[in-house]
């Protein structure tokens, strides 16, 4: 099964793009935009951890949709900011997460390395404690450095239990990894962050200009391959869009749900205004008031 969604959903940018523009204190945007997407990758674990309370919530307001699946970033402890008591860091991002894994709505925990994490042995060591200790969880490591490509990490990872994340990213640096197809565990995992190079390795840009990219469904085809590949061995295959901005990543969404399943996916009458070229591809939920 080829999950396809969105990291984030909640971005102020997203306001008259994806969202209406005039929404009331009630209105859900979790609720309202699992209509349109398979998964959400949560980002805001990475900067701290889910409180179980939160995460209860969110399986509340995504029931009506029971396919759906929730994938969540590891936070920074685990990754950028490695806490001297790993095994403390890692305990209480799993209690977090607890209420999406008991009620089977995770599909999984993202484990994302910097640009400066190299396949060495001492950082092997340190993936190797980190699958030890969420031992029984969907745990896939994203990776940007080149020399993770080396043909020992493939093993590596299928004996520790860890899954591959397929990074499609800039590559203005000769140091970043390509979109690697691999798959080391049960949960494939395509993560597309754009392709703004010029944006990405400036050291002054700011988050919206990073990841400020549309595809084209000429440079979806091949990403869309090497998920349908994976699919064909594993459980499940997750595509997350993260070129968030201005809801970039939601109409990429809806292009590759497209390319999967032939059909013309439910989209929000906003999102075509401003991106005509989906109107062909997508039936167009009109706005009603909420």
């Amino acid at each position: 099964m080829i999950r396809v969604g969105i990291a984030g959903w909640d971005y102020a940018d997203w306001n008259g793009v994806v969202y209406p523009p005039l929404t009331g204190r009630g209105f859900d945007k979790l609720a309202w935009i699992t209509r349109f997407v398979d998964a959400i990758e949560v980002n805001s674990s990475f900067y701290r951890p889910v409180r179980p309370q939160v995460a209860e919530t969110w399986v509340r307001r995504t029931e009506s949709h029971p396919d759906f699946r929730f994938a969540a970033k590891a936070h920074r402890s685990w990754t950028h900011e490695i806490e001297a008591d790993l095994r403390a860091a890692v305990v209480e991002t799993l209690a977090g997460l607890h209420p999406l894994h008991d009620a089977g709505r995770l599909g999984a925990i993202l484990v994302q390395f910097p640009q400066r994490f190299h396949w060495n042995p001492g950082n092997a060591d340190h993936v190797e404690r980190l699958a030890g200790l969420g031992a029984g969880w969907p745990l896939v490591l994203e990776v940007r450095h080149r020399s993770w490509r080396a043909d020992e990490v493939v093993e590596f990872l299928r004996g520790i239990g860890i899954g591959w994340c397929v990074v499609d990213q800039p590559r203005a640096s000769g140091a970043s990894i390509a979109a690697l197809e691999r798959l080391t565990s049960p949960v494939g995992y395509v993560r597309l962050h754009g392709r703004n190079a010029e944006q990405w390795f400036r050291e002054e840009a700011g988050r919206d200009d990073r990841y400020d990219y549309l595809y084209t469904l000429s440079e979806l085809a091949p990403l869309a391959r090497i998920a349908a590949d994976l699919a064909t061995e594993a459980a499940e295959v997750f595509v997350i869009q993260n070129n968030h901005f201005r809801g970039q990543a939601l109409a990429n969404t809806l292009q590759l749900k497209h390319l999967f399943e032939g059909q013309r996916p439910k989209c929000p009458q906003r999102l075509v205004e401003t991106y005509p070229d989906l109107e062909p591809l997508v039936d167009i939920e009109r706005e009603t008031l909420f």
